[in-house]
């Protein structure tokens, strides 16, 4: 990992791969660049990739504050300008990728396209409903077993025990970035709003789980392009990277050559 300053803040990063089209990395809440980790590792072999552990995150220094969207975004723009990045494709995973969306409409000139995995955008009812009675548990001192609970619920029965190993890393983030970034991301934040703003080309992966209302995002974002994996849950991007790899290779085509 490398890590650096931003008014005091330490940001940490992964910096690998060739020095084409540059390539970044958004996780989700209360994860870190682990969980995209066999996206950088698949497409370090032609691009430049970034993989970021947004603050609050991972080794990134985690302060108390609000943990906005929007201060996700100009965390990746700053990063971006400090290591003279231009026409960025952003991939962002579950709240990522409304990470990758505010930092398209906030700085439309930096980003080329966005690739969005699993994201949460006017979900069904069903899924509130699920969520609910742990999300008060987030609270508590027992927060990081409310968390991997979340996690699991979120996920397919069939793969539970193959997430294992992945949710006993997890949560990636301290109990204040967990409930201020959670209050941020689901209540806050203008989705809508940033997603009319953006004209570059926007893809959508979707998992298993009725996590988006995929028509109205088509009416906020009339050229999206849309995919969803087979069999996998929402890490999906660990659990079947080659579905979500192969989805991506073929966005990333249309984008560098729009």
């Amino acid at each position: 990992m490398q890590k650096k300053l931003r008014d005091g803040i330490s940001l940490a990063f992964t910096d690998s791969g060739e020095s084409g089209s540059p390539l970044l990395l958004i996780h989700g809440w209360g994860c870190d660049h682990t969980t995209l980790q066999y996206q950088e590792e698949f497409f370090r072999r032609t691009c430049r990739v970034i993989n970021v552990d947004l603050r609050g995150h991972g080794q990134s220094d985690s302060p108390a504050m609000t943990y906005e969207v929007g201060q996700f975004a100009d965390d990746i723009a700053w990063l971006c300008r400090r290591l003279g990045i231009e026409n960025v494709i952003l991939v962002g995973h579950s709240m990522g990728g409304a990470v990758a969306i505010e930092t398209a409409h906030l700085y439309p000139n930096l980003v080329q396209a966005v690739a969005m995995i699993d994201t949460v955008f006017q979900p069904a009812s069903c899924l509130s409903e699920l969520l609910a009675p742990l999300l008060h548990d987030l609270e508590g001192d027992d927060y990081e077993n409310a968390y991997r609970s979340i996690m699991h619920n979120l996920s397919r029965a069939t793969e539970r025990e193959a997430l294992t190993g992945l949710l006993h890393t997890l949560p990636a983030a301290p109990q204040h970035v967990l409930l201020a970034a959670l209050q941020q991301h689901m209540v806050r934040h203008d989705f809508a709003r940033a997603a009319t703003a953006c004209s570059m080309p926007i893809a959508y992966i979707a998992a298993s789980g009725d996590f988006a209302d995929i028509g109205e995002l088509k009416r906020l974002i009339p050229h999206l392009l849309y995919g969803q994996t087979l069999g996998a849950g929402h890490f999906a991007p660990w659990l079947v990277p080659k579905q979500v790899n192969a989805m991506l290779s073929a966005f990333l085509q249309l984008a560098f050559t729009s």
